[in-house]
């Protein structure tokens, strides 16, 4: 699979990445030995980013230890990235950015994923109760004590990445970007300015652009999708009938939709790198293909026509949506 580079402090990585926080999380109950099987497979296929969290396992270290135990055998061979930033409690969580939590998960991450370095570390989400500054310099004596090799930002705005960009250089902005949600895009002048890279989170919409989505109240009850906005009656239907148009679209050029969409997000630019997730080692193989599939000004052309401005309904519920500053 071809490389990309993400930022300019030497960061290298496949063109697509595995997200794994649908393995633990959010998207009903998981199967440990498909999410190995999926990881690995990924592995075979080219893919050398890994992407996990301290939330992905609610604080217990669940997430990391599975996607450890998946890389173990060829963990010198990829990037894994991780984060921190949230505290838990029995009916939510919080935010905590303080340097000391931030040392405490660094420790626990490391411990879990059973490695003595850690590729790209970010926060999770800002904390407005600790500065920005704080938080980046916290990394950096990380980084010096080779802990950490690669600094990110989560969910940051403009004013948030210039101040921690000057404590310690970021190398990636890790955010939600897909055919639905294209919000990320102000903020590409501010990464091409500084020299950040993009990493993709949700770039098939939650699955919606799959294909599969069923409407809210069909999934399971841990699932996040039967109360997220685009799942609802009104943007449903909608974001079927365009997910049908993309679908046509792909299958004339002996494309899934799935792979239509991931091949537009590489098409934005060398500096993005998406990172879809899934469960099943026959999806990962198809999601590796894209990575190989190239657009032509007129398929571009003919998605933006379908999809102007991204899909219909939010992408958060009203309250949850993080600020950008």
């Amino acid at each position: 699979m071809q490389q990309r580079t993400l930022g300019t402090q030497g960061l290298t990585v496949s063109a697509l990445g595995y997200g794994a926080m649908g393995l633990t999380m959010a998207y009903g109950p998981g199967d440990e030995e498909a999410g190995v099987a999926a990881v690995r497979r990924a592995h075979e296929l080219g893919v050398t980013f890994f992407d996990t969290a301290e939330l992905y396992g609610w604080g217990t270290g669940s997430n990391e230890t599975l996607v450890g135990k998946a890389v173990k055998d060829f963990r010198d061979e990829v990037v894994l990235a991780t984060k921190f930033g949230f505290t838990f409690e029995e009916r939510g969580f919080g935010l905590d950015s303080r340097p000391e939590n931030i040392r405490k998960v660094t420790d626990n991450s490391l411990r879990y994923l059973g490695v003595d370095r850690i590729d790209v570390l970010y926060q999770h989400r800002v904390d407005p109760a600790v500065p920005i500054e704080d938080v980046a310099g916290t990394v950096k004596e990380l980084i010096d004590a080779g802990k950490v090799a690669y600094f990110g930002l989560s969910e940051a705005g403009p004013q948030t990445i210039r101040r921690a960009h000057a404590v310690q250089p970021v190398s990636v902005l890790q955010t939600e970007y897909s055919l639905f949600e294209r919000d990320v895009e102000q903020l590409f002048p501010t990464l091409q300015e500084l020299g950040i890279g993009l990493v993709a989170y949700s770039p098939l919409g939650r699955g919606f652009i799959t294909g599969t989505a069923k409407p809210a109240g069909r999934y399971d009850a841990t699932d996040m999708r039967n109360t997220d906005p685009r799942w609802q009656p009104g943007n449903f239907e909608k974001n079927v009938e365009a997910v049908e148009r993309l679908g046509r679209l792909a299958a004339g050029k002996g494309i899934t939709v799935a792979q239509l969409a991931l091949a537009w997000l590489l098409a934005q630019g060398e500096h993005v790198v998406p990172i879809p997730g899934t469960r099943s080692a026959a999806r990962m193989q198809e999601n590796a293909l894209a990575a190989g599939v190239a657009l032509t000004p007129a398929d571009l052309a003919a998605i933006r026509e379908i999809l102007p401005a991204g899909g219909f309904g939010a992408r958060y519920a009203e309250g949850q949506l993080p600020s950008w500053v």
